[in-house]
């Protein structure tokens, strides 16, 4: 009997991943090139004042205290990529470190470390955040923390639940038979099939970690002198009419659309990527 091949993924599949990729890699290279591309330095203020309408010297207009928006908006990207990267990575490192636990221990150990998922799983997450933030401070790198300490539980069980299937497969067996130690079986052989698995959920994870910082910035839990998408945001709700007059259009639409772009290239790089790598995906 001949082989079957690995099918292929699917045009669209392949089309959401180049577009996923477009968008993300422009949003890493703003962020990583902010000081080129940024006209002013985000902190400063402009002499023809606050609240100018977009124009040659200030393409997006300046807030209400006379900080240019372009330049705000620039800025604001390093936050988010640092942020989303920083807490995908933390909640990858504890998600694979407790599913291979779980996957691989003794069904004691895999009793108490899924237990623990489920009480992650079942905090309510925004008003987990909030109190976290709000305790903890407004630094980025406790948002990093509290971001990646409440992403890890979903990715957690898609590791474990690979693992249990692998190990029971013949050629784990029988490695095990040879007197393979624990540590050679997940090198060796869970590992890689599991890595698939864990670079999904490593970019849905930065995805949702987007979302999450401009939110909590929104809410005023973030750095204030800090330069972020959702301060930018938290600063234009608290000032009187702004959404009656046209000044919304220049200063809340191009973050709205910036944080919008950022999270549908993640979106789509892991929605486009599932099918090729997921294992289940290709059972199909």
């Amino acid at each position: 009997m001949t082989r079957m091949a690995r099918p292929e993924p699917r045009g669209s599949g392949r089309g959401m991943v180049v577009a996923g990729l477009v968008l993300v890699t422009a949003v890493v290279l703003v962020a990583v090139f902010a000081p080129a591309l940024a006209p002013y330095d985000p902190k400063a203020l402009s002499e023809q004042g606050s609240l100018v309408e977009p124009s040659a010297d200030h393409l997006l207009g300046t807030d209400d205290i006379g900080r240019d928006l372009l330049s705000l908006l620039i800025y604001g990207t390093r936050t988010s990529i640092v942020v989303a990267l920083g807490a995908a990575v933390l909640a990858s490192v504890l998600g694979v470190a407790v599913g291979m636990a779980a996957g691989t221990g003794s069904r004691r150990v895999d009793a108490v470390l899924m237990r623990l998922v489920d009480v992650v799983l079942a905090f309510p997450r925004l008003p987990l955040l909030v109190l976290v933030a709000a305790l903890a401070g407004a630094d980025r790198l406790v948002l990093i923390l509290v971001i990646g300490l409440v992403s890890w539980p979903e990715l957690a069980r898609v590791v474990r639940s690979q693992a249990l299937t692998v190990r029971e497969r013949g050629f784990v067996a029988a490695a095990r038979g040879f007197g393979a130690a624990r540590a050679h079986l997940v090198r060796h052989h869970l590992g890689p099939a599991v890595a698939p698995l864990v670079v999904v959920g490593f970019v849905t994870i930065a995805g949702q970690a987007v979302l999450m910082e401009a939110g909590l910035a929104f809410l005023g839990l973030s750095d204030p002198i800090a330069v972020s998408w959702g301060l930018v945001l938290n600063r234009a709700l608290v000032l009187p009419g702004l959404y009656f007059t046209s000044v919304w259009v220049w200063w809340v639409l191009p973050i709205g659309a910036a944080i919008t772009v950022t999270v549908l290239g993640f979106t789509f790089l892991g929605v486009g990527i599932e099918p090729a790598l997921n294992p289940a995906s290709r059972k199909g």
